[in-house]
């Protein structure tokens, strides 16, 4: 029989933008069509400035008109967290969802979970993002393990998470689910429409790298990859799409494709997409390059399966795990001549050999799927 339950969802979600908040918010969605009553606690400060490296943290587009969203958790105010913890342990609700993806997020959302789970009632399960986190600092390991003390069970989205737990949560329940796909940035549109709201040629080979820019997701080394496509033979000469806001400070890219002498194969949009443009890039692309020198899971992979864009991404971390090599997409080394030579595969095969296995893969990441993990995950 099913029984109606309590659930609030704490991380980023609108004002915040980015694809946590875009995550939470989907998923709180699916609660809700599954008959649940669910609630959104999020940051008022979620960053303090020398932590958060764009322009800024919050959404130009309007708030989701039917989601519950509570603007309230301050990263920095420990009387916030005691506050917010005795509002959440008065509530009672029946489930806590809580992202972790950062260990600076872990003295506020450990302290908060502490309180609240002193009603006797509540569970708590944790979406973790990255338990060791890609950047490191002081404090990484004992702010993790806060955290963790007070969390029921763990969702993982790749295997080398839920690996990665075993050093701080052994005992605990934990479970790897893969990564919904990202279905709420719209349908996708034709190739023709895409380029022309983006002013791109039709003829042109577009090859994408969507998403935050930083070292960890290698821009780097698909910018010498394009210089060895440079005067490629076999096919027109691709160009690529940089969409993105820079994370780091852009000198040295710019030096790089300067230095390169690639500046007419790039397109660059790099300033923070809003969730209402997501469409046209993805649409606009023949091929989505992820060229990641490490990785967890990535959210541009179930950007892509949704818009039925094939990939080619690195093999590292839990990347190669969701694109079936020679099926969905290609596997590369994390080096300059590896992904050269897989992007030349692709244009040669053509996206007609990749298509049908993208179309039949993608069934297989549901939000249905997720929530009912959650769940039964603390026997809910």
């Amino acid at each position: 029989m099913f029984y109606q339950k309590k659930i609030i969802i704490i991380g980023p979600a609108h004002p915040l933008r980015g694809g946590l908040a875009s995550y939470n918010e989907r998923l709180a969605k699916e609660f809700l069509q599954q008959g649940h009553q669910v609630s959104i606690y999020t940051f008022s400060l979620q960053y303090p400035g020398f932590l958060f490296p764009g322009t800024t943290q919050f959404s130009t587009e309007p708030a989701p008109a039917d989601l519950d969203i509570h603007v309230c958790i301050n990263t920095v105010n420990p009387l916030n967290w005691i506050n917010v913890g005795l509002e959440l342990k008065k509530q009672r609700p029946d489930l806590i969802v809580v992202r972790y993806w950062l260990p600076f997020m872990g003295p506020c959302l450990g302290s908060i979970l502490r309180i609240a789970k002193k009603n006797k009632h509540t569970k708590v399960v944790c979406i973790a993002d990255n338990i060791i986190p890609h950047e490191k600092r002081m404090g990484d390991i004992v702010f993790t393990k806060y955290f963790v003390s007070p969390v029921d069970g763990f969702i993982t989205m790749s295997e080398k998470v839920l690996t990665d737990l075993e050093q701080f949560a052994q005992g605990k329940s934990a479970k790897f689910v893969a990564h919904p796909l990202y279905d709420n940035f719209g349908e996708k549109i034709s190739k023709e429409e895409a380029r022309s709201k983006l002013k791109i040629n039709n003829e042109e080979l577009i090859i994408l790298f969507f998403g935050f820019i930083r070292r960890y997701k290698g821009l780097d080394i698909l910018l010498d990859a394009m210089k060895l496509l440079q005067k490629g033979d076999n096919y027109r000469t691709p160009r690529l799409l940089i969409a993105g806001e820079f994370y780091e400070d852009r000198k040295s890219y710019d030096e790089q494709i300067e230095q390169l002498g690639i500046k007419d194969m790039l397109i660059l949009r790099t300033e923070f997409i809003a969730d209402s443009e997501v469409k046209y890039y993805l649409s606009a692309a023949d091929l989505v390059v992820q060229p990641y020198r490490n990785a967890t899971q990535s959210g541009v992979t179930p950007l892509a399966y949704h818009f039925e864009k094939p990939m080619i991404v690195t093999n590292v971390g839990g990347l190669a795990s969701m694109v079936p090599d020679d099926k969905v997409g290609l596997i590369a080394e994390p080096n300059a001549e590896s992904i050269a030579a897989k992007i030349t595969e692709y244009f040669y095969k053509g996206s007609a050999h990749f298509i049908p296995y993208l179309i039949e893969e993608k069934k297989k990441y549901s939000w249905s799927k997720m929530a009912i993990s959650i769940l039964e995950l603390v026997g809910l």
